[in-house]
Parts: structure tokens; C-alpha cells; sequence
């Protein structure tokens, strides 16, 4: 299990090596995004996917733990053209 991942980001020739502030990512294939807020929003799931392309991760999963059952709370996102395996 990994958190706070470095990863190079390469933009119009130039090279950054930055720190993604990731909740968890498990086994290089499913990264979680943990959250607590009144309600999800698009930014939310927006950095969810950021992470999961730049460190191509097929699977994501965004967990908001301020609903009343937490399963209410559980966002599931697959990368396009991924297999979800």
C-alpha cells in the first residue's frame, strides 16, 4: 500500500517530479480517495480521476464517510479502456 506516491509529470517538454497527495493506492490497481464532505462534487471525482491517469491506475474508488450508510458514499470509476480486473 502506498500514500503520497511521487510521480513525473511531463508537460510540453518540461519535467516535474511531484508528490500526489493520494489517500491510498493498493497494489498499483485500485486507488482510493478518501473523503468527508456534505456532498460529492464533480472536483472531487475530477481529482480522482487526475490520479488514476497520471499514475494509470485502472480502478478508483471515492469513499465519503459524511452519509448516514456509508455504502450511499462509495463512487466506483474505471480508466476507458481499461478491463476493471
Amino acid at each position: 500500500m502506498v500514500q503520497q506516491a511521487p510521480v513525473v509529470i511531463e508537460y510540453k517538454g518540461l519535467k516535474l517530479e511531484e508528490t500526489l497527495r493520494l489517500d491510498l493506492l493498493v497494489e498499483g490497481c485500485l486507488l482510493i480517495e478518501l473523503k468527508s464532505v456534505q456532498d460529492i462534487l464533480p472536483v472531487h471525482k475530477a481529482q480522482l480521476f487526475s490520479y488514476m491517469k497520471l499514475l494509470n491506475v485502472p480502478l478508483g474508488l471515492l469513499i465519503n464517510f459524511h452519509e448516514p450508510k456509508l455504502t450511499s458514499g462509495i463512487h466506483r470509476m474505471m480508466l476507458p479502456g481499461s478491463s476493471g480486473k
